[in-house]
């Protein structure tokens, strides 16, 4: 199979990304006529991948879309054991748009949490401003990213106070 995209396929392939993304952040949600649901009055911290934390083999994704809506000022907490003779390593990276995102492409990524930044607590990441936020992990050249599915993108919203 080819996986040369031509200009035109990427820009298809990015539509449908996103409007996949979309549809599913909006499936089963009430927004009620005007906004989405404000669930809860402050910042909620989420620890990312829930009782699983940060590891290889995750759909973090589905998790992402399950988990949803993510608000501005929400903190994500990502905990994973430090490197040991029986743990692979972790690491969490932003990725800069979303073709690096689907590509797993770290060229110009900013690692945001080392190898041994998840561990005890875990390693806190703030929703700070209403932009798209690509997260992945870097460890054996992208190989957790591409195959052990260790990427996810979250648009948090902003709290509306009624």
């Amino acid at each position: 199979m080819d996986m040369d995209f031509t200009g035109s396929r990427r820009l298809l392939l990015v539509v449908m990304m996103v409007a996949s993304l979309w549809g599913m952040s909006m499936a089963n949600k009430d927004w009620g006529p005007y906004h989405p649901p404000n669930q809860t009055e402050g910042p909620n911290k989420i620890n990312v991948g829930g009782s699983e934390n940060w590891r290889f083999g995750f759909n973090y994704t589905e998790w992402a879309f399950q988990n949803g809506p993510f608000y501005i000022n929400d903190t994500l907490v990502f905990k994973y054991d430090p490197p040991s003779n029986t743990t692979f390593p972790h690491d969490v990276y932003l990725l800069p748009n979303l073709w690096s995102f689907l590509t797993c492409d770290f060229r110009r990524a900013k690692m945001i949490a080392n190898s041994t930044q998840g561990s005890g607590e875990g390693f806190q990441f703030v929703l700070n401003r209403w932009r798209p936020y690509y997260f992945a992990c870097s460890v054996r050249n992208g190989f957790h990213c591409k195959v052990g599915r260790m990427k996810f993108m979250v648009v948090p919203f902003f709290r509306w106070h009624r």
